[in-house]
């Protein structure tokens, strides 16, 4: 009979956890300090590719960083070094700018989705990322950007 009931409470729970409805733009937060690092990690990749600055960029991905984008139909990868090499340091973008557009967390591991919209481009970027140690690091992000009109 425990384990009968047992059964019901993980079945009502299950049903329960299945009816919570999350908007798009709520982040799920295990620890508020996590979102706040993600956030400043996400925030150096920003300001890195805003001006070129590839300490900034590097600081925020782990070294084993892939970054895939679709082109003629297939898939690029670049390994970190490779992407970093396509930064040279310049004046800030004008009329440009980064915004997280959702985050969630789960323990250590959390998935961000970004935008970075330019005058000509808006670029869609989701990054994996991890927590080893006390720092989160983008580990992984496919991107895709579309030509404004």
């Amino acid at each position: 009979m425990k384990s009968f009931t047992s059964f019901l409470v993980l079945i009502s729970l299950a049903i329960f956890s299945c009816g919570q409805k999350i908007s798009p733009q709520q982040t799920s937060v295990n620890n508020p300090q996590d979102e706040a690092l993600i956030r400043s990690t996400i925030g150096n990749y920003f300001e890195g590719w805003m001006t070129g600055d590839t300490t900034k960029i590097g600081s925020a991905m782990h070294a084993t960083c892939q970054l895939k984008n679709i082109k003629d139909g297939g898939v690029i990868i670049f390994d970190r070094a490779t992407y970093l090499g396509f930064f040279k340091p310049r004046p800030r973008r004008e009329n440009s700018g980064g915004k997280i557009i959702n985050i969630n967390i789960s323990g250590n591991i959390a998935a961000a989705k970004c935008e970075i919209d330019t005058p000509k481009r808006l670029y869609t970027d989701y990054f994996n990322m991890m927590k080893l140690g006390d720092r989160w690091y983008i580990v992984d992000k496919i991107a895709a950007s579309v030509l404004k009109e």
